[in-house]
């Protein structure tokens, strides 16, 4: 459940101060010192928000954030551009670009971190320790834990995660392949099906709290969450 963080930036000890104060918050970062070797990491594992400094050898940190957000499977990445330049231009052009939020240098790593929080709040709720409730039904990530109306309910790790990311984007409609690539990651490769083997377990669960009535089947189409049913 912990978000991770790619830290794009070829200052190494601005690099390394930046991973530890992520890593002091919870988080887990990836660093890079180029728009290339971020982009193989990416290709590897989609982290949960990327950190990118402007001014970076080879392709600059602009250029690699316009095509996080021309490519499909990126576009939606919160991203905050790291970087020396603080000139109201400057601001703009990267805020133009895609990027969420901007944050110049020297910057408190105290205020850097609040930054991440807040953006993953608002761009990848699932990603955060915040826990989330519905009808009785309460989620703390940063425990484990699954209760419905006081009582705790036991879920495996998948189910864990499937009913975080379902509480965290309720009402919204999701097909198979989607929550594959939201729950259990773009990097691995399973059938869709497995989607309904997990829901089934899920709904086994919640079964007994009547909270199962919360996940509907829209056939043909996917799953939703209505945290009013």
């Amino acid at each position: 459940m912990t978000a991770r963080i790619l830290v794009v930036e070829d200052e190494p000890a601005i690099q390394e101060l930046i991973a530890l104060n992520l890593e002091q918050a919870g988080f887990a970062p990836v660093c890079a010192d180029s728009a290339e070797a971020a982009a193989a990491l990416i290709r590897d594992e989609l982290p949960d928000l990327a950190l990118v400094d402007w001014m970076l050898p080879g392709a600059s940190g602009i250029e690699f954030a316009r095509r996080l957000r021309a490519d499909r499977r990126t576009r939606d990445l919160p991203i905050i551009m790291v970087t020396a330049r603080a000139e109201e231009r400057d601001t703009l052009a990267g805020l133009d670009i895609g990027a969420d939020d901007y944050v110049t240098k020297p910057f408190s790593p105290r205020e850097l971190v609040a930054r991440v929080r807040a953006l993953l709040r608002r761009r990848a709720p699932e990603a955060t320790a915040d826990a989330v409730e519905a009808a009785g039904l309460r989620l703390d990530p940063a425990g484990r834990r699954v209760t419905a109306h006081g009582s705790q309910v036991h879920l495996g790790p998948t189910e864990f995660r499937l009913l975080h990311f379902f509480m965290t984007h309720p009402d919204r409609l999701y097909p198979r392949a989607q929550l594959l690539d939201q729950v259990w990651g773009d990097h691995v490769f399973v059938e869709e099906r497995t989607v309904d083997v997990h829901i089934r377990r899920l709904r086994k669960a919640l079964e007994p709290s009547g909270h199962d009535r919360l996940i509907e089947t829209v056939r043909g189409a996917g799953y939703r969450f209505c945290d009013a049913a």
